[in-house]
């Protein structure tokens, strides 16, 4: 009896010690902590200046017959640290960004690694396998949990098809229920009384699905994922009915690395809007020639209802060559880059190469290379896939770019999907526009041809889209990567009075607040929304818009609270932009900015544009303001309820 009760012991000794193994992974300043326990499974703790963020975390992998992670048993452990300077091909937020970062890498007995990453805004994970050359991923689980009723801002998709615009949910996480919907990424935690926000996404997703998150009925969540589909069936022009799945998330090969699940840790809001986790852990650039890719405003005629009108207009307008040509003359005289050809451009929509003869699409592309202002094509995905060849066909033919729509999926199948696109449209110089699409998670970053996605709630949704929700963009969908959000609208309206239809469209916000957008809203292929005839009878605006890049080197979040006000300053070259937007709780809200990011010696003249004094009821009021102002200066900003505020600084 002794016997046995010794021999129990030392095995509960055993498992004791080996449980309390914890590898720990501290950030270079020493302010964030993952801690890595190895026991059943591999276990960890994120903890920011001593406050515990998420508590007995855990991760597995089903692959084949194999849980990855499960009984866990270490082969060898290495470290390092990384200090080095990045450059993005399309600069969204900073020409050159700084990666320094802490590695741990785990190897255990079965085939497989995870790397740990802590930087000083967050920390990373991801599986590494080294397996035989094909295996089935039947599962991933991602699992956290939360030591306090934290809030829980995401958006809830009734299911696997979805575009990702729908609006964002607000949800303590004791009340989020395993029966409630589920989340897509990215998510963003407020973590209340211990003063932090976590933003949780994904980077470097490749030949995998996407992941989304369900409650766990206990103060927590875990991932679910979308299966394999098998196969299709008819339904309509643009999409695909998924008849059959598989009974796994992905088939893939057995040596590669895995995508990154991070998060980002901000103890201010600020620096949600700066970090570029996304573009740090994404897959480097493939593609050796660049030069071709012009990132740039495009005029687009769907959401004006392509119907210019006035005294200059003498034809009837509608899909047809003279009002295309008319978007072309537009362009032209604003140094705009591009024009969107959106649905109807072809006779079909299942055709690609039949163009619709009241466009003249090659008179066009010749006019256009005349005016140098290039052509972009609206297509559906299913089309594109049924027609691979059109890409070769659209370089012969001298067209720019494809605005490619309504995947409005994120399996394995469309994951792939996407980086097909990309890269045979880089093979013929077609630079790409995803729309009806999941969010950025870094092909953007491998194939910088992809200049944008929709996946956002933004102004085609007409009524529906309203500053309250457009708050949490910067701090959340555009915190991940591009966002084509479509802004630009010269028709703005109060909420309460808000009414529109094409051709008459229009957005809610104030005539500052829309301006705004194109400084604080990040894309490499940023929309002009509106009719050219509003741009016209708004000449100081459309200069104003046509003068904001779409690339910056510079990006400085000034004052920020997620999903309520951001102001923030970029720069290019030697100019200054500002941006801010605020939502429609507050009548006024007054901010004194301080100009210190501005050079020592050097004076500046600004140009702004500012919610009028009757701005919070008639939102089309706003005051164009002329100053000269230097680093030492402070401005007052005055933004009214779903206002804004919109300024260039040029040296004198």
């Amino acid at each position: 009896m002794k016997r046995i009760t010794l021999a129990a012991f030392c095995m509960l000794a055993l498992q004791s010690s080996y449980a309390q193994k914890v590898y720990k992974l501290l950030s270079p300043d020493q302010k964030i902590e993952m801690n890595i326990s190895l026991s059943d499974q591999i276990r960890y703790d994120i903890i920011s200046q001593g406050d515990t963020l998420l508590t007995q975390c855990n991760m597995q992998m089903t692959v084949d017959n194999a849980s990855l992670g499960k009984n866990p048993r270490v082969t060898k452990v290495s470290r390092n640290s990384v200090d080095e300077t990045l450059t993005p091909v399309v600069p969204l937020k900073f020409s050159s960004v700084a990666n320094q970062y802490n590695q741990l890498l785990l190897k255990f007995k079965g085939g497989y690694s995870v790397e740990f990453r802590a930087f000083d805004n967050g920390v990373a994970y991801r599986f590494i396998t080294n397996l035989k050359d094909s295996i089935d991923v039947k599962d991933e689980s991602f699992c956290i949990h939360f030591p306090a009723n934290y809030l829980l801002h995401m958006q809830q998709p009734g299911g696997f098809k979805t575009s990702y615009e729908e609006e964002y949910a607000h949800i303590e996480s004791e009340a989020w229920l395993s029966s409630d919907r589920m989340a897509l990424l990215p998510l963003l935690i407020d973590t209340r009384d211990k003063g932090c926000k976590i933003l949780i996404s994904e980077s470097d997703l490749s030949d995998y699905p996407a992941m989304f998150l369900k409650s766990n009925q206990s103060n927590g969540a875990h991932s679910i994922f979308p299966k394999v589909p098998l196969e299709f069936g008819e339904d309509g022009d643009r999409s695909l009915k998924i008849l059959k799945e598989a009974d796994y998330i992905a088939r893939t090969t057995g040596k590669r690395n895995f995508p990154w699940r991070y998060f980002v840790i901000a103890r201010d809001d600020r620096q949600l809007i700066e970090n570029t986790m996304t573009f740090q852990l994404a897959e480097k650039n493939v593609l050796e020639d660049v030069s071709w890719i012009k990132p740039g405003l495009a005029s687009w005629e769907w959401w004006n209802g392509a119907i210019p009108y006035g005294d200059d207009v003498d034809f009837e307008a509608g899909c047809n060559l003279n009002t295309y040509k008319y978007f072309i003359d537009f362009a032209s005289r604003f140094g705009i880059p591009y024009i969107v050809m959106d649905e109807g451009w072809a006779k079909s929509t299942r055709d690609p190469y039949t163009p619709n003869p009241s466009v003249d699409l090659h008179e066009l592309i010749r006019y256009g290379q005349e005016k140098n202002v290039g052509i972009v094509l609206w297509l559906t995905w299913l089309t594109v896939e049924n027609h691979f060849d059109l890409f070769e066909t659209f370089e012969k033919w001298g067209v720019k770019g494809l605005k490619i729509d309504f995947m409005d999926r994120s399996d394995q199948w469309m994951v792939n999907y996407y980086e097909r696109v990309a890269r045979e449209a880089a093979k013929h110089h077609l630079f790409v526009d995803f729309h009806g699409a999941f969010k950025p998670a870094g092909l953007e970053y491998q194939y910088p041809n992809v200049l944008s996605y929709e996946g956002v709630r933004g102004m085609e949704q007409m009524g529906g889209c309203r500053p309250d929700n457009s708050l949490y963009l910067p701090f959340m969908r555009n915190a991940v990567g591009p966002m084509d959000y479509t802004p630009g609208a010269m028709l703005s309206m109060q909420p309460e009075v808000y009414c529109s239809n094409r051709p008459n469209s229009a957005s809610i916000g104030t005539r500052a607040y829309q301006m705004a957008l194109f400084v604080l809203f990040e894309s490499g292929l940023q929309m002009m929304a509106d009719n050219p005839t509003l741009y016209y009878r708004n000449e100081d605006c459309t200069r104003f818009i046509t003068s904001v890049p779409q690339t910056w080197d510079e990006t400085i979040a000034l004052e920020a609270k997620v999903g309520e006000y951001a102001l923030v300053a970029k720069r290019k070259g030697d100019t200054w932009f500002i941006g801010g937007m605020a939502n429609g709780q507050q009548p006024i809200r007054t901010f004194n900015l301080k100009l210190d990011f501005l050079p020592e010696g050097k004076s500046f003249h600004m140009t702004s544009f500012e919610d009028g004094p009757n701005a919070q009821r008639q939102a089309l009021d706003y005051k164009k303001k002329e100053r000269n102002v230097q680093k030492n200066d402070t401005i007052t900003v005055r933004m009214a309820r779903n206002g804004g505020f919109a300024a260039i600084i040029k040296t004198k």
